[in-house]
Order: C-alpha cells, then sequence, then structure tokens
C-alpha cells in the first residue's frame, strides 16, 4: 500500500486548503485508476526534495 503524502504527484491547494493528486493520467488511465480494486497507486512515485541537491 502506498502513501499519498509521500507521493511527489500529491499537492496541496491552499485556496481549497485541501490536497490531491496532480498526476497527469488520460481518461483511460483514470478510468482504469477509479475502476481499481486493489490498494497500492499503479502511478506512485516516492518524493525526495533533496535529489536534485544531491546532484549538485
Amino acid at each position: 500500500m502506498t502513501n499519498c503524502e509521500d507521493c511527489v504527484y500529491y499537492e496541496y491547494d491552499p485556496e481549497a486548503d485541501t490536497n490531491y493528486c496532480e498526476a497527469d493520467l488520460d481518461e483511460d488511465e483514470m478510468e482504469r485508476f477509479l475502476r481499481s480494486a486493489n490498494d497500492s497507486c499503479p502511478f506512485y512515485r516516492p518524493g525526495d526534495e533533496y535529489r536534485t541537491a544531491r546532484r549538485q
């Protein structure tokens, strides 16, 4: 099972005061995602704020 809070696609909208998934899915991917019975997100990618900094 994945944790959305650690995902690179998980963003916060201060105007709506809510979090949302920013993954860029086409219509077919979105349908598969919404119909999915499994608990793990196939689009989960761990977010690492310091990845770019380590390369410098």
